[in-house]
């Protein structure tokens, strides 16, 4: 996969910056393989099989052949668009309209915007742009950093949870939020994972694979968070039972972020998310959170395909 860190792409020549250039860079579907074939393998087709670099043999327009070991793929083979019959033509205009609402966007949107047959295409599509939404080793969180938890009023249908051992004697489901803190104010990145229980067994994982040893976090006085030290973190702890500091006060990192997936859940999905799924949502939210001030919607379909085809 291409790492944005390494290559800066430029808009008009990495990326459309408009809807009106879109249009004429992918008026086929041919268009559309060409350019995801230069975004997967910028330096060169690289077999899947033996990782030989060289020029394929091209059994057809789409059918790559490795010269060395004779395998067969296709530039969608391992990514958000294999085995799919939608066009890549529908697939990239999906793209660019997912990421330029700014709230995020609902199937049926979707699916009316686009012209989809069903309502079932349009859900499929959206769910596998929000699986490719988190690239893969993405820089942990760094400085100050604000770690909590949140219950969110959703509850499986299915297969309902169990209230007995959870905190406020809940059916609803937990998440874990970190944020960074800017100085002097605002907030960074965030990350986010649904989590079964508050028990060091999950939010010590949740701390240490999103936020690099040496930082600062701050969280409440739960006891889960006391082993943090040991683990190479400057802990700075809030205890909100019997303090007159309201939690939102004195840690509004968390708080904020908190409010807005609720509102953002219920507004742009009605409500209608369940747990099983709810991972998905979350890694939507943060790649529209942490990219919040970027000023070309161009980047962020660059940024969506980037990470679907790696």
């Amino acid at each position: 996969m291409v790492d944005i860190n390494q290559h800066t792409p430029i808009s008009g020549e990495d990326y459309p910056r408009t809807w009106s250039q879109f249009l004429d860079w992918f008026p086929t579907d041919e268009a559309c393989s060409d350019y995801l074939e230069r975004l997967r393998w910028r330096e060169g087709f690289v077999c899947p099989r033996c990782a030989s670099v060289e020029q394929p043999y091209r059994a057809s327009r789409t059918r790559l052949m490795c010269r060395s070991c004779r395998h067969q793929s296709t530039v969608t083979a391992g990514t958000i668009f294999d085995k799919t019959r939608t066009p890549l033509k529908v697939w990239l205009a999906a793209a660019w309209y997912v990421t330029n609402q700014k709230n995020g966007v609902s199937a049926l949107g979707l699916q009316r915007v686009l012209g989809l047959g069903s309502y079932q295409t349009a859900w499929a599509m959206l769910h596998r742009f929000r699986r490719a939404m988190v690239r893969p080793g993405r820089d942990r969180l760094k400085g100050k950093v604000e770690v909590d938890e949140t219950f969110i009023a959703i509850t499986d249908r299915i297969n309902p949870i169990s209230k007995i051992g959870r905190k406020g004697n809940t059916t609803k489901t937990l998440i874990a939020v970190a944020v960074e803190i800017l100085e002097p104010k605002g907030f960074g990145r965030i990350r986010l994972r649904r989590i079964p229980d508050n028990s060091e067994q999950f939010l010590l994982p949740f701390v240490t694979e999103t936020i690099v040893p040496g930082a600062t976090v701050h969280t409440d006085g739960l006891a889960a968070y006391l082993v943090l030290p040991k683990h190479g973190y400057l802990h700075e702890r809030s205890v909100m039972l019997g303090s007159d500091i309201p939690a939102h006060i004195s840690m509004p990192g968390v708080h904020r972020v908190a409010s807005l997936i609720k509102r953002w859940l219920l507004g742009t999905h009605h409500g209608a998310v369940q747990p099983e799924q709810l991972d998905y949502y979350l890694d939507e939210f943060a790649f529209r959170f942490n990219r919040r001030t970027s000023r070309s919607r161009g980047l962020l379909f660059y940024g969506s395909l980037d990470f679907s085809v790696g």
